[in-house]
């Protein structure tokens, strides 16, 4: 364990999914996805249990803080998400 720093996190894996999540989610509007297609669309066809997971703790962080809203199984950005997207794009 010499290369501590090298070695990442489970916090940091979360951020990192939670980020390509809501990235995906945001570049996909104002197409509707349900949890299943962005398990599929992220994991690489991958749908392994680690995979699923992680998109679903994603989504679930996500919606919590107001970022997603989820409804059954669709997920679909916020307003707040959309628009900091907005700012960001300009």
């Amino acid at each position: 364990m010499e290369n501590r720093h090298d070695i990442r996190s489970t916090s940091a894996d979360d951020v990192a999914v939670e980020s390509a999540v809501l990235q995906h989610v945001l570049a996909l509007h104002p197409t509707t996805l349900t949890r299943e297609e962005i398990v599929l669309e992220l994991g690489g066809g991958d749908d392994s249990f680690a995979v699923r997971d992680a998109v679903e703790r994603a989504v679930r962080d996500l919606a919590a803080c107001g970022l997603l809203h989820v409804t059954d199984s669709l997920v679909q950005p916020s307003r707040a998400a959309l628009r900091f997207d907005q700012l960001l794009g300009e």
